[in-house]
């Protein structure tokens, strides 16, 4: 079931990138906590780790996940997969939200597929890997600015990654000169995982994020000899990973606490 292998890769890389961060990840009574205590929303993240999980059990998890997130000094999400719910679960799921004290902010779809991609190009681009302190600064800015967030969290959601340097296959791809896209791969448990996918606004639809991507795929490909590709899309990035080959494979709702203020304002 690849919505399981959704939940799984996420646990299994966002462990990575959390204990990078300085975070402890940790996990009980069907809830995975990935909590950096980040100014990076997406550091700071929970899933529920069940499959086909009963309604009832759905709503024990989503009041410790709401008791869990407010008494935090940082926002962050519940990455909700919501085809490892039972059919009653699915079909109570709003209910049951707002009895938690939660809200959908956005939804997404896992993503997967087996890719075989030639060496990319793009005749408006230039691709550099991050390899120094200034890359990765340019590549959280580049996320920051993306999302609608201070540039300071784009910085600080990268600061010092040894990750990110030794183990991602990252990428920023420079148009005259100047950084407008990034995407990185990093070895999974059985798969490359595509993350931190992002192009400036007033760069989008020039096709840079689906070149970026193809990038860091194929390098990371190169490297590790791992074919498959797992990802977490947001409603805008799906179709562009749906022209590289991937296909959805569950819908992904990113939840928190309902009223929730925007902690990483200016």
């Amino acid at each position: 079931m690849e919505a399981v292998e959704s939940k799984n890769e996420l646990i299994a890389v966002w462990t990575r990138l959390i204990e990078d961060r300085g975070g402890v990840p940790a996990a009980g009574e069907g809830v995975s906590y990935l909590w950096a205590g980040s100014t990076f929303p997406f550091w700071n993240t929970l899933t529920l780790t069940g499959e086909d999980i009963p309604a009832e059990d759905l709503s024990e998890q989503l009041v410790r996940a709401a008791s869990f997130m407010r008494g935090r000094d940082q926002g962050g999400y519940l990455w909700l997969f919501e085809d490892l719910l039972s059919p009653r679960a699915k079909e109570e799921l709003e209910r049951r939200l707002e009895e938690a004290g939660l809200e959908i902010a956005f939804s997404g779809a896992g993503m997967a597929g087996e890719l075989s991609l030639s060496e990319p190009q793009h005749p408006g681009l230039v691709f550099r890997r991050v390899e120094t302190e200034d890359d990765l600064e340019t590549y959280g800015e580049i996320n920051a600015l993306a999302y609608d967030m201070p540039t300071r969290v784009g910085r600080d959601a990268l600061a010092g990654s040894k990750l990110w340097l030794d183990e991602a296959y990252a990428f920023i791809g420079y148009r005259d000169g100047e950084p407008v896209t990034c995407a990185a791969s990093i070895a999974s448990t059985g798969s490359l995982f595509l993350a931190l996918v992002a192009t400036l606004p007033g760069h989008r639809d020039n096709g840079f994020g689906e070149a970026v991507s193809r990038k860091a795929i194929f390098e990371g490909a190169r490297a590790t000899g791992r074919g498959r590709v797992v990802l977490h899309a947001t409603a805008e990035g799906r179709p562009v990973y749906e022209r590289l080959g991937l296909t959805a494979n569950t819908p992904i709702h990113f939840v928190q606490p309902a009223g929730a203020l925007d902690e990483v304002g200016d």
